[in-house]
């Protein structure tokens, strides 16, 4: 009879260590459910405000000058440019995007003479960036001389539209 209490009390002890494990794995089951839970809330609030601050900067590049224009036969900055630069390289520094600065000149000089005056250009807006905080593996620039006018015509009016650096 001894015997038959013992097991009984054993079985008793056992059926409620039992319960009281699966309450616990219940409870351990919900709290790990609601970490992940709140995990994955903070990855998509942080996407949601990574994907607005890429809007807001688009936006803002949208209205931004992207065309610079030099004077005749040179490749220096004005005031007017490095002041379109500052606001160009204070959205760069935002959106991490890449540049791409295209030199131009008119069509006065030689083919040769005029690809280097182009790249003169780019080169001079591309090292206003850098030297201001744009890192120099995202920018990039090539020279089209006097290959890709914006203006037909031989006069000073044509010839200034052409002298130009464009930013894309």
């Amino acid at each position: 009879m001894n015997t038959k209490k013992l097991l009984i009390a054993f079985l008793s002890c056992a059926v409620l260590a039992g319960c009281a494990s699966n309450q616990t794995d219940d409870a351990a089951a919900q709290e790990a459910a609601a970490v992940e839970q709140a995990r994955l809330d903070a990855a998509a609030q942080a996407a949601a405000d990574k994907a607005a601050a890429e809007k807001a900067a688009m936006e803002a590049a949208a209205n931004l000058q992207t065309v610079f224009y030099f004077e005749f036969d040179q490749a220096t900055l004005s005031a007017d440019t490095r002041s379109a630069l500052d606001e160009q390289i204070a959205v760069l520094k935002k959106s991490g995007a890449k540049v791409r600065l295209e030199g131009h000149a008119d069509e006065r000089g030689t083919r040769e003479y005029n690809m280097a005056l182009g790249e003169r250009r780019a080169n001079a807006v591309a090292n206003y960036l850098i030297i201001n905080g744009v890192e120099r593996y995202r920018v990039e620039t090539v020279s089209y001389g006097e290959e890709r006018p914006l203006a037909f015509g031989s006069d000073d009016a044509s010839w200034s539209q052409n002298r130009r650096v464009e930013l894309k």
